[in-house]
């Protein structure tokens, strides 16, 4: 479970915010670059509409996406996004946190 928990948990940074979470990081890269690769081939190398193409098709995807991303990472706790946020935040006075300490 320790590594389901380390993929769907929101990253929480060096102010105490919630950042997105490791799989949703990974499924902005997957997201943005199978949709590149089918919209090279659809628009037959033109720069200008592949960039404008890959845009409009991945918007709508990552949208859903992240959706039920969110649904799976609703009841876990948060982990630091680096081992160094634990500093950033013990010395604003702003640990102990919800989050778990790595």
């Amino acid at each position: 479970m320790s590594r389901v928990n380390r993929l769907f948990a929101p990253r929480i940074d060096h102010r105490g915010m919630s950042t997105p979470s490791e799989a949703s990081r990974i499924f902005l890269i997957l997201t943005v670059f199978g949709t590149g690769l089918w919209a090279w081939s659809v628009t037959d190398g033109n720069l200008v509409v592949w960039f404008s193409l890959t845009l409009l098709a991945s918007t709508p995807i990552l949208s859903i996406g992240w959706f039920l991303l969110s649904l799976i990472a609703r009841n876990r706790r948060g982990e630091l996004l680096t081992p160094k946020v634990q500093n950033a935040l013990e010395s604003k006075g702003r640990w102990p946190h919800h989050s778990r300490k790595s």
